[in-house]
């Protein structure tokens, strides 16, 4: 066993104006069945019912929260970051939570493998009224894969080092809508990380969220991946190159159908080791047209009395 046996795993929660989530997603955390833990609540000023929220939590001890005005979530994480004490450290949303054993789960992988900067599971996702919509089912961690966006870590279901993030380093403002994506990409460029079996957490669907902002999105992470799109590892520039490109069809509306298909298109043409993968293969835009001809024949049926899938 490692020195990571009983270590001090801190959990860093951003929030503003999540009054109606934040207590469960607290709530996640205070009852893991693993201790020693610090919760870091670092709050942008909310305006709804958040502070009375946190007051609650005043008897608390693993408990310390701050509110005060901020620069975004960018600027509450990096806030937590300087402030987190333990050895591990996870970085929660504010409407987010952790699934019961999920603390005890990832401290058991980083204690038997020194090595590791990174463990992360599968994701449940839920809306607004906890209701589950899904889920993942992750494959092991690939970094290839990960330059290409054809895998991913769910930001509510890691937890890494702070050795790891201590050389890899703020989260970046100027990226701020893939700021934990390209965190993870520096912290792993030549570290390692595992996916373990499990759901670990939920991840919430609601208005309002940030990651709706799909074009914001494709922008922050092409400036992210851009080094990599531009060295000299040919097989890396290959998948960065397409990850681009795929990034950019994933977050363009289904409505704009021909520039997905492009995208999709470029991002064949530029790795076609993609077309082996089932999940490209099954994608609409793969048949140009496919969209439009679609939305006609379901327009149709329902004319027709249908009730179209």
């Amino acid at each position: 066993m490692t020195s990571r046996d009983g270590a001090l795993l801190s959990i860093i929660i951003p929030s503003y104006n999540q009054g109606t989530f934040i207590a469960d997603t607290i709530d996640s955390i205070l009852s893991q069945d693993y201790r020693p833990i610090e919760v870091l609540v670092i709050d942008g000023a909310s305006k709804d019912g958040t502070v009375a929220v946190l007051e609650s939590y005043r008897g608390a001890p693993e408990l310390t929260w701050w509110s005060e005005p901020d620069g975004g979530v960018v600027d509450a994480v990096n806030k937590g970051l300087a402030r987190a004490r333990g050895e591990v450290i996870g970085i929660q949303s504010s409407d987010d939570v952790y699934l019961p054993g999920a603390f005890s789960a990832v401290m058991q992988d980083l204690a038997a493998d020194p090595g590791l900067a990174l463990v992360y599971g599968d994701v449940e996702y839920i809306d607004a009224q906890s209701r589950v919509t899904g889920r993942t089912n992750l494959p092991r961690f690939d970094f290839h894969e990960y330059v290409g966006k054809l895998s991913f870590i769910p930001q509510p279901a890691a937890f890494f080092t702070a050795a790891g993030a201590r050389a890899a380093g703020r989260w970046r403002e100027d990226v701020s809508y893939a700021a934990d994506a390209e965190f993870f990409l520096r912290l792993l460029a030549g570290s390692k990380a595992k996916k373990i079996d499990r759901l670990v957490a939920r991840y919430r669907y609601h208005e309002g969220q940030r990651d709706k902002a799909g074009l914001r999105i494709a922008k922050d992470w092409e400036r992210s991946i851009e080094s990599y799109a531009r060295g000299t590892d040919r097989s890396l520039r290959r998948f960065a190159r397409s990850g681009i490109a795929l990034t950019r069809y994933h977050y363009t509306p289904e409505g704009d159908w021909v520039r997905r298909t492009l995208d999709l298109y470029r991002a064949i043409a530029i790795n076609p080791a993609l077309l082996r993968r089932r999940e490209i293969r099954a994608e609409r835009e793969l048949i140009p047209g496919r969209y439009p001809i679609w939305r006609l024949l379901s327009r149709l049926k329902r004319l027709l009395g249908f009730n179209p899938r």
